[in-house]
């Protein structure tokens, strides 16, 4: 029998921060607390914030061990997940706050912003392991791209990240073939 993908909110929430995270990253805007603002927009992070060029730096630092957990394969994502859950002394909890109906937190509020960004991310991944799910995590199919990308569609046939980079693909396959 074939159940309809549910996720919780929280978990695309998280996922979805990697993609932006990520994103800044590679683009270079994730050096200092301004990008770290902008990246983070309208994320519901919870608990303290520095705002400063120093929590900019850890979280573009942690985006390496997000990605891994990204780009590995299902059976390897525990063991990166737990290494994180573990450093961090991770203790799961509910709660419930600013709307947000129940849901995991597993840090204090007041650890550092990377650190809560780091173990929300494989709260998220237990979340998809568990439902078989890791290949919705994807990078984009445009060469010149490769940004990760989380593909909610119903057949997981989504490519790419934008139509930007959809859009150059086809047209590159477009002139190759008029040639």
């Amino acid at each position: 029998m074939v159940t309809p993908l549910r996720l919780p909110t929280e978990t695309v929430a998280a996922l979805d921060a990697v993609v932006a995270f990520a994103t800044a990253a590679a683009d270079g805007t994730l050096d200092d607390a301004a990008g770290l603002d902008r990246a983070v927009g309208s994320m519901q992070y919870t608990g303290a914030r520095t705002h400063d060029d120093l929590e900019a730096q850890q979280v573009r630092d942690v985006v390496p061990a997000l990605l891994a957990m990204w780009d590995a394969e299902r059976d390897d994502v525990p063991a990166l997940a737990n290494a994180i859950l573990r450093t961090a002394d991770a203790a799961p909890q509910l709660v419930r706050h600013d709307g947000i109906d129940w849901h995991l937190h597993a840090v204090d509020a007041e650890r550092p912003l990377a650190e809560r960004i780091a173990v929300e991310t494989a709260i998220a991944f237990v979340d998809i392991i568990r439902l078989g799910e890791t290949d919705r995590c994807k990078r984009c199919a445009d060469p010149r791209c490769g940004l990760p990308m989380l593909d909610l569609s119903r057949n997981r046939s989504r490519r790419f990240c934008s139509t930007a980079c959809q859009s150059r693909v086809n047209v590159a396959a477009y002139r190759a073939r008029a040639r």
